[in-house]
């Protein structure tokens, strides 16, 4: 199974690119499954129902999200009525929305993909996100009720994304850390078999403060106060992500490869896709 997760979408310019390229990306590279984190898609603050939609048609299967993930007014409301909507699995009970569910595949598989929010600076902080996966896992392992299992762990901490990796290797297809707007460079097959990349980057403009328009940001650091509202870049944006291609007998990764397009960072798509 080949499957694509690209990063944050940021503000107007990042969402735009995503549904601009996605269709083809689908196309031209065979894709079976496409996650996509939507939370900073609406203005660099949480994601609104249309800017959803428009991501699905566009071609996502699953849109995950994390801390920004109710900075939409409309999001409480619209998170119910959307399984392809995640939100952190890890909110108390009651919490609108589900952040885990089973989806098929372009191929027939069953993809379970699950968002979970790290602790360690985060905020709020949520339930135990190691008892939150092992749940998930427990009521749906892989080759069992699943033949694919990703997770969306957004957190800040490294150390955090990279023990959460190796809790669940070799019973999940893929670790993917979101939150930090970076892309990393360890994209990697653990001993038992899980893909991991500490952080798949973001899809919105390099030239700025994660995604931020970078004036602001930089003006509180030297003076210590705000002038303005932060604001999402709005130069030409750069996609980034992540391919894998999981085994369909085991369920477990095969290959890793980033993938990024567009105009500041260097460009490349995994070789075992082209």
């Amino acid at each position: 199974m080949r499957l694509l997760f690209l990063g944050d979408m940021v503000g107007k310019t990042g969402r735009t690119t995503v549904w601009d390229r996605l269709p083809g990306l689908v196309s031209d590279l065979k894709l079976d499954f496409v996650i996509v984190n939507g939370e900073n898609a609406a203005g660099g603050f949480g994601i609104t129902e249309d800017i959803f939609l428009e991501t699905i048609n566009a071609g996502a299967d699953v849109v995950t999200t994390g801390n920004h993930v109710w900075d939409q007014k409309d999001a409480v409301a619209f998170a119910g009525r959307h399984d392809q909507f995640l939100r952190p699995a890890n909110y108390p009970q009651g919490t609108p929305g589900r952040g885990s569910g089973l989806f098929y595949a372009r191929s027939g598989a069953r993809v379970l993909v699950a968002n979970i929010m790290g602790r360690v600076f985060m905020h709020p902080e949520l339930d135990d996100p190691f008892k939150s996966a092992e749940a998930i896992l427990d009521a749906c392992p892989l080759k069992e009720q699943a033949d694919a299992i990703i997770f969306d762990f957004h957190a800040e901490a490294t150390s955090e994304k990279q023990c959460f990796g190796h809790f669940v290797d070799g019973r999940a297809s893929f670790v993917v850390g979101t939150h930090t707007h970076v892309p990393t460079a360890d994209h990697q097959i653990l001993n038992g078999g899980t893909a991991y990349m500490s952080d798949a980057g973001m899809c919105g403009d390099y030239d700025s403060s994660l995604g931020m328009d970078k004036e602001e940001p930089l003006n509180r650091f030297i003076s210590k106060m705000p002038k303005g509202r932060m604001e999402a870049a709005t130069g030409p944006a750069t996609i980034c992500g992540v391919g894998v291609e999981i085994s369909d007998s085991t369920g477990l990764a095969e290959k890793i490869a980033p993938l990024r397009i567009g105009p500041r960072l260097s460009e490349t798509i995994p070789e075992f896709w082209r």
